[in-house]
């Protein structure tokens, strides 16, 4: 049964799977400026190496922490995998706050889930786990936006209770009570 998980090393090998799945898709190519993009440019070059991979878990993990170092614009944010025993489905990142770009654009929950995982309900039952998370990081409602043209990721968010608020360029916005307070441990 698939759970969602701080990263992890053990998933290492499918990891690797994953992203190249991604990246057939064109993730990760120099105008991709999600969370996923810049990882495959950061640390994609030392994924292979185990010593590698553990550097990037322990980088994405403290990715949670405020004087973590980041990008400018780019806020902390906890990532949580959403895996099945030794096998990488997806990720998830709850932003800790808003900036005015992410209140537009990027929202506070985004999500992929890798492209031979799609279909399946992962993105519904993922963002459906996030929702204690990010109430125990202070979240009682979470913006979480999607293309215009995603009708995958609108069903999963509407899955989800989210109320759609409006349409700004070509993102639309939805927001999500966060529900009663529990979390990951």
């Amino acid at each position: 049964m698939p759970e969602l998980v701080r990263p992890t090393t053990a998933v290492h090998a499918s990891y690797l799977e994953a992203v190249a799945e991604f990246q057939a898709e064109g993730r990760g190519a120099p105008d991709d400026n999600s969370l996923l993009g810049r990882d495959v440019r950061t640390y994609g070059r030392h994924w292979h190496e185990p010593a590698g991979f553990a550097a990037f878990v322990a980088a994405t993990i403290s990715d949670a922490e405020e004087d973590a170092p980041r990008p400018p614009g780019f806020v902390p944010s906890t990532v949580l995998w959403w895996i099945d025993g030794d096998t990488f489905i997806g990720r998830l990142s709850i932003r800790h706050r808003l900036t005015r770009r992410l209140l537009d654009w990027g929202g506070l929950i985004g999500y992929d889930v890798r492209p031979t995982a799609r279909r399946r309900g992962h993105a519904t039952a993922m963002l459906r786990a996030s929702l204690p998370v990010a109430r125990r990081l202070g979240h009682e409602r979470v913006l979480v936006t999607c293309d215009h043209d995603n009708v995958a990721s609108r069903k999963v968010i509407e899955a989800n209770g989210g109320v759609f608020e409006d349409r700004r360029a070509e993102k639309l916005r939805y927001w999500i009570d966060t529900g009663g307070p529990s979390g990951l441990a």
